[in-house]
């Protein structure tokens, strides 16, 4: 049944916040469109592509749409500290999600430690703190650590992208292609012995993969990560534990896998 009533405080609050869910972060205008009583916009010819020179001498060449993952190639290469790598990739221009995030996300925890934590990308309440897993699911990752006996004072945590997609949505390969430059600079810069992927994304990203999280959890592999070589364990995202408590006794699982390999290589 339509509602014909007003929304009051707390109704317009909640439309409010599933916006900000969903991505949406500017007004386009104050009175409602009826977009399916418009006319169709006209056809857009898309520009010719770049042919090669008459000469012979130039190949063919296809327009870039976004950053060149050369370029990230080569400024995430450039980088000789943590320090330098953060302040590249605050001026870093390539990544459209640059363009929509509040801001950099770039790393929490000791810089110096043997155990590093990998997630997929930020939330909202990470856009806004500028740490990653700084919300709920951080909260739960927290505890998760506490739990054999380590805090973010002996890990290092990072994202496969800094920056916050809209909506939470998962990065494109597009967008993946020009962070992991980045990614695999700041591991090389750690260089930990040991590393935990959180999530399906962030395992297929850092174990090259395309099976699934199910699949892979708790599984030791040797990983190269940039030029880095570590032993790396997959786990389910604190986010989706949050979701499937019933999972988390598998997560608990990987977590004392880990403690078994940091006693197996006398890490603190």
């Amino acid at each position: 049944m339509a509602q014909d009533r007003p929304l009051n405080h707390d109704e317009m609050l909640a439309v409010l916040d599933w916006y900000r869910a969903a991505g949406v972060d500017v007004a386009v205008g104050e009175e409602p469109v009826d977009r399916f009583a418009q006319r169709p916009p006209a056809r857009i010819t898309p520009p010719p592509a770049v042919v090669a020179d008459p000469s012979g001498e130039r190949p063919a060449e296809t327009p870039m749409l976004g950053g060149d993952p050369a370029e990230a190639r080569s400024l995430a290469a450039s980088a000789q500290s943590l320090d330098a790598l953060q302040a590249l990739l605050g001026a870093y221009d390539g990544c459209g999600l640059k363009l929509r995030a509040t801001q950099l996300v770039f790393a929490d925890g000791n810089p110096q430690a043997e155990i590093m934590l990998i997630g997929e990308a930020p939330g909202a309440e990470e856009d806004r703190q500028g740490k990653p897993f700084v919300g709920k699911s951080g909260q739960l990752l927290d505890r998760m650590l506490a739990a054999i006996g380590l805090d973010r004072s002996k890990v290092y945590i990072a994202n496969t992208v800094p920056w916050r997609p809209p909506g939470n949505r998962t990065p494109t390969p597009e967008e993946m292609a020009l962070c992991l430059p980045f990614l695999h600079r700041q591991v090389e810069l750690v260089a930990p012995r040991l590393v935990m992927t959180l999530g399906g994304p962030a395992m297929q990203t850092v174990f090259s993969t395309t099976n699934g999280i199910i699949k892979m959890r708790g599984k030791w592999s040797s990983v190269t990560i940039g030029n880095h070589q570590v032993e790396a364990i997959p786990t389910l995202h604190p986010a989706y534990l949050l979701r499937n408590p019933a999972a988390k006794q598998q997560a608990w699982r990987d977590m004392l896998g880990l403690k078994l390999k940091m006693v197996e290589l006398g890490l603190g």
